[in-house]
């Protein structure tokens, strides 16, 4: 009796120090991507506030972009390909760095949206987007419904999404540009309950493992997960309500 006192003792503890890695983790995963979040408006800010620095990656009446414009509105898709490839033979500390890099160069491309969009716009929809985020995950991180099945399915329309977008970007049009953004707005808030989840589960699938390098890198990854689904989340509801200026 006490062999198994002492058993059912050590995998309590054992739980324990599970849940509290979890919650450890997830403080983690969430303080990563809320310091990417500040880079990335910070520096959006910084340059669409700025007359002179706006005028050297977009025009300053049509905000057509120039060249340097289009090559900073495609570095961050073609960052998240090189993070995803480079992730393994990065330590931990340079993949938060590359991270802070990418949130840096994704304010870059949205700097635009500070002459675009009135000042009270950019923040009501920030505000909206930020409670909108904060219930999803926390439903993704709670709920005890598996719902790893959405993946496949909403990866295929995040797909669809980008090459509508390209598409767009030569067609001008306003109808496929609302259709966009609408379907975007679904499709992130379900990626945000799922990345939650998945970030959740791949935790409790390796804490076994006492990797830390590996969780480590791992938070880092699902932070960048959460990170573009509020992006992007932001930037839909933005063009959907937004006041232009």
């Amino acid at each position: 009796m006490a062999d198994v006192n002492t058993i059912r003792s050590a995998a309590g503890a054992r739980a324990a120090q599970i849940d509290e890695g979890l919650r450890a983790h997830m403080n983690k995963v969430y303080a990563t991507m809320s310091v990417g979040m500040l880079i990335t408006f910070a520096v959006a800010w910084a340059v669409g506030t700025s007359p002179q620095l706006m005028a050297v990656f977009r025009d300053p009446v049509t905000l057509s972009p120039n060249i340097l414009g289009w090559i900073v509105m495609f570095a961050p898709l073609a960052m998240v390909f090189m993070f995803g490839a480079a992730i393994n033979k990065l330590s931990a500390a340079g993949a938060q760095t590359f991270f802070y890099v990418f949130a840096a160069v994704m304010g870059l491309s949205l700097s635009w949206i500070f002459i675009a969009f009135t000042g009270f716009s950019i923040a009501q929809i920030f505000l909206v987007t930020s409670i909108a985020f904060a219930g999803l995950s926390l439903w993704g991180y709670t709920t005890k419904k598996d719902i790893s099945g959405w993946g496949s399915f909403l990866i295929m329309g995040v797909i669809g999404l980008v090459v509508a977008s390209i598409v767009n970007i030569f067609l001008g049009s306003p109808a496929i540009m609302f259709a966009v953004s609408a379907l975007g707005v679904l499709i992130f808030a379900g990626l945000t309950a799922y990345d939650t989840q998945n970030i959740k589960n791949t935790y409790l699938a390796h804490a076994h493992h006492g990797d830390q390098e590996w969780l480590q890198k791992s938070g880092i990854m699902g932070a960048l997960s959460l990170y573009l689904n509020f992006i992007n989340m932001f930037m839909m509801l933005l063009q959907l309500f937004g006041n232009r200026e």
